[in-house]
């Protein structure tokens, strides 16, 4: 087949790694795959003076990081924005896939030679900072969707009346993520992703470590993320945080931790809970994205929503474990985690793009 993928501008999140780990297992099984997607703009006037208003200087126009691509056999091509409309951007393909709502608006209204369409949904991203109506608009369109999770396939079917939905879970890179079995350390170290998008629920996490740190105060947290703490969500001083670690440094953090938290508000799936797992550290996790099947049979804790009283309890509970008791914990994460593969998950994958194309109409 020829695939198509159109991204938006490439960067280091879990969205667009999981979008090119299956385009280059698609291009191993000898597909012939592209990838689309458009320059950063340039920053608008608004943002332009916000950042001088702030004294940070001129914004800088942002950059593309294509890392998860490097070494596959996957064509990049990058064009301008405005010329995402442009049916000429694109090559002639068996199927076109979106990858994000204002992806799905440039797919729906190209021309049937550009492929049959599908609409690969990582996440609901009709979060109040966006055009809530387009985005939902996108999930009403005649396009074939493929989903990460059973709560996303839920939300298309009783919210959106789309019942022909197929659902391929994420998996993990066990070469990248994984750890020899050890032992619960003495002080009890807690990690989690920082974001300051509401959305991920770090106030949440943030507010359940400080309970926890009057119980126990020589509790430690770590932290990574792709950008430094926000003037609105600032980490405190005592958390040990690393911006933009290398890939390959992601095993080491996870893997130094006791408990990972995962307090996110809503998620399409929510990859740091099998990376964490991978890597024989538990999850106390809300019940978001895939979070709840992923802990059916162990391998952590589910709280519930907007409760830091509840994670904090969690976290104290691990906290209480015996070392045997901590031991079985990650045992089953780890279990858990590695029965989740990407070979499953590609060839998944390659069978719906399979079975959309051999019933579109072209």
């Amino acid at each position: 087949m020829k695939v198509t993928f159109v991204l938006p501008p490439p960067n280091l999140s879990g969205g667009i790694r999981v979008v090119a780990v299956h385009a280059a297992r698609l291009a191993k099984r000898g597909h012939k795959v592209t990838v689309v997607y458009p320059r950063p703009e340039a920053p608008g006037l608004r943002e332009v003076f916000r950042a001088l208003v702030r004294g940070k200087g001129f914004p800088a126009r942002p950059r593309v990081d294509a890392t998860f691509f490097q070494g596959s056999d996957v064509r990049l091509i990058e064009r301008d924005k405005a010329a995402m409309e442009n049916p000429d951007s694109y090559p002639e393909a068996d199927v076109i896939i979106a990858t994000w709502w204002e992806t799905a608006e440039w797919v729906i209204a190209l021309p049937p030679s550009k492929g049959a369409k599908v609409y690969f949904l990582q996440g609901y991203e009709a979060f109040e900072y966006m055009p809530v109506e387009r985005v939902e608009r996108t999930w009403t369109f005649p396009m074939r969707k493929i989903v990460v999770s059973r709560w996303l396939a839920d939300l298309a079917r009783e919210r959106f009346g789309d019942n022909d939905v197929v659902i391929v879970p994420n998996s993990v890179d066990t070469s990248q993520f994984f750890a020899t079995p050890r032992d619960k350390q003495e002080i009890l170290t807690v990690g989690v992703v920082y974001s300051d998008m509401p959305v991920k629920g770090v106030d949440i996490a943030l507010q359940a470590f400080e309970i926890v740190k009057k119980h126990v105060p020589e509790v430690c947290l770590v932290s990574f993320g792709n950008t430094p703490p926000s003037e609105h969500l600032p980490l405190p001083s005592y958390v040990r945080f690393e911006c933009k670690p290398a890939q390959e440094r992601l095993r080491e953090i996870y893997s130094r931790c006791d408990a990972w938290l995962f307090p996110s508000r809503q998620e399409g799936f929510g990859l740091p809970i099998l990376e964490s797992m991978a890597c024989r550290t538990p999850v106390i996790a809300t019940p978001a994205g895939a979070a709840p099947e992923l802990l059916a049979k162990g391998g952590g804790l589910l709280v519930k929503h907007e409760d830091p009283n509840e994670m904090a309890q969690a976290i104290l509970k691990i906290h209480a474990m015996s070392n045997q008791e901590w031991q079985e914990l990650s045992n089953q994460a780890y279990d858990i985690a590695h029965s989740y593969t990407w070979g499953d998950a590609s060839a998944l994958f390659e069978a719906a793009l399979v079975s959309i194309v051999r019933q579109s109409p072209r």
